[in-house]
């Protein structure tokens, strides 16, 4: 996923500046937490389409990082919603085809 560069140096609407000095900018685990304190510390509505929709991509990147009994959980969560939903299109289908004849 393309973005900003979790490291930035110097910018003063960096909110995790402070929480990264000391440390290597270069190493991949400080990227990593770097990137994960951007995640903790963006704030966005989550009453608009586009706050939903950043919701969804969150739970889809944590469950691609998920392993074990937290990825199947969220892979049964995902069966589970996506089989109500065939549910309900499969019913208003049927719904149709039956008042229309």
């Amino acid at each position: 996923m393309p973005g900003p560069d979790p490291v930035e140096r110097g910018r003063p609407d960096n909110p995790v500046e402070d929480e990264l000095i000391g440390l290597d900018r270069d190493d991949p685990e400080t990227q990593a937490f770097a990137a994960h304190l951007h995640r903790m510390h963006d704030s966005h509505p989550s009453y608009t389409v586009e706050g939903y929709l950043d919701g969804v991509s969150d739970f889809a990147d944590s469950a691609n990082r998920a392993s074990g009994g937290r990825r199947l959980g969220a892979v049964v969560l995902v069966v589970l919603l996506l089989a109500v939903a065939c549910y309900l299109v499969m019913d208003a289908v049927g719904f149709v085809v039956s008042t229309r004849f």
